[in-house]
């Protein structure tokens, strides 16, 4: 399946946001997950699978001061 992660196109298999993001090796702790523009809160992505076509955008907050 192909799906878009922040603008570039990507070959996955099938599974769910929480799966994607563990193979991506990604930590969780500090990213907001937006899919096909609605914000998707931590706790739901153990129960959203991917769809051919879907759009993801990961987004990193960094703290400064």
């Amino acid at each position: 399946m192909e799906i878009m992660i922040n603008g570039k196109r990507e070959n996955c298999t099938s599974g769910t946001i929480a799966e994607l993001l563990s193979k991506m090796s990604i930590p969780a702790d500090t990213l907001v997950v937006e899919l096909n523009g609605s914000i998707i809160r931590q706790e739901q992505w153990p129960g959203i699978t991917l769809k051919d076509g879907d759009m993801l955008e990961l987004l990193n907050f960094v703290g400064g001061g």
